[in-house]
């Protein structure tokens, strides 16, 4: 690490020992008392977005607002994975409104970055992103059927959204909407983004989907469009840009969520140790059998490698921008949660019938990472990006060589 990043990140682990992990407890009775359904947020994360701004921990993730790097910036996203459901939102990093935040820098004018990304720098609002569909496969932006037509001074918004992640959070106040402007142009230049305050009459809220059966305090809504109209000064960036935002959106964003996801897994190791040593069957501590010591080494392999590859990927980005990276960036979108997952179900096994329960974090943790493998593009879309950069790759002389 460099110095700066080095100091960050002593400065981070105090903040977590200190302070987040002892604030769980709090966290989950509030929402255990309130119910499932209830989104409000718990007062302790209040509580801790004060201490963490005025401990200079605070909109890491944004390199022109921390002065950090993207590589600098990861290990940090890392420690926050440990516990995933506080600390990225005490240090305003969290999903999706790092990525709405990234967004409106690079593309929104003055007047909105006034309005939107000053409120959500400071922690004041929250905001979602509105991209994925019920009825089509999202997982090609293409088929996005949501129309956002021209109509006088306004846009007018039909459409059906859901896994809008955040949108049933009281402190929700801004919608990035991406649909379709224009279906005759070309097929990557059909989609547009527009702005969409969410207490716009015709947003209606329907439902939060559980992951799992868990609902998470800020939801995962299906919401539907019915005749919305925002004025024209709403749209970001111009008409036909929205797929490519939403690339440039997901390149850092898809790099902070691996990061996270091992640090999760490094949490489930951490409970796996101490399970196995204070454990015994059949004669002796389940630390000394010897399919469980495999486990547990593999388990440091794989993260370890991850790690590795996750900041090849930031180092790329820095270095030479997110198109350079993006082959790099499905790699890990495809591997970081796929360890995790592993490691957090080998964490469950030696735990028993522990492990699923509630009494410890791993069902919740697997549950989230298994939806990782979702979310920001499904494995197979990336493994598809990884198999076409390499059967188009041009052969190197070693590989011209052995197969003449």
């Amino acid at each position: 690490m460099s110095a700066k990043a080095a100091d960050y990140h002593k400065r981070l682990s105090d903040f977590m020992v200190e302070n987040v992990f002892p604030a769980e407890a709090s966290y989950h009775a509030y929402r255990e008392d309130k119910g499932p359904k209830d989104h409000t947020v718990p007062p302790v994360v209040e509580e801790l977005k004060a201490k963490a701004k005025a401990a200079g921990l605070w909109n890491l993730f944004l390199p022109s607002e921390s002065g950090l790097t993207n590589l600098e910036y990861a290990p940090l996203a890392e420690l926050s994975g440990w516990s995933m459901e506080i600390a990225p939102e005490v240090l305003n990093c969290a999903a999706p409104d790092t990525g709405n935040m990234e967004t409106l820098h690079l593309f929104a004018n003055e007047a909105q970055s006034k309005q939107w990304l000053k409120p959500l720098l400071a922690g004041q609002i929250r905001s979602a992103f509105a991209m994925t569909e019920p009825a089509v496969a999202s997982s090609d932006a293409r088929n996005i059927e949501t129309t956002m037509l021209r109509d006088g001074g306004d846009y007018v918004i039909n459409g059906r959204k859901w896994w809008i992640t955040g949108a049933a959070d009281p402190r929700c106040k801004l919608l990035i909407v991406m649909g379709r402007t224009n279906p005759d142009a070309a097929s990557h230049q059909q989609q547009s983004m527009i702005l969409v305050p969410a207490d716009t009459p015709g947003v209606d809220i329907q439902r939060s989907l559980p992951v799992f059966g868990w609902q998470d305090q800020h939801g995962h809504c299906e919401i539907v469009f019915d005749n919305v109209r925002v004025p024209v000064e709403n749209l970001l960036h111009e008409e036909g840009s929205g797929f490519a935002i939403a690339q440039a959106r997901l390149g850092p964003g898809r790099i902070h969520h691996c990061m996270r996801a091992l640090g999760a897994a490094e949490r489930a190791l951490a409970l796996m140790v101490d399970r196995v040593q204070k454990r015994v069957a059949f004669g002796k501590p389940l630390a000394e059998q010897g399919v469980v010591r495999e486990q547990i080494a593999k388990s440091r392999n794989e993260i370890d490698q991850a790690r590795l590859l996750c900041e090849k990927a930031a180092w790329t980005i820095d270095q030479s921008g997110n198109k350079a990276a993006h082959v790099l960036v499905s790699q890990i979108k495809s591997v970081a949660p796929q360890i995790a997952c592993d490691v957090i179900d080998r964490a469950i096994q030696v735990h028993g019938g522990a492990g699923v329960s509630d009494d410890f974090p791993l069902a919740r943790l697997y549950a989230w990472h298994r939806a990782m493998r979702l979310f920001d593009g499904p494995d197979e879309v990336h493994i598809r990006t990884i198999a076409r950069a390499e059967l188009g790759r041009e052969k190197s002389a070693f590989a011209t060589a052995v197969t003449q």
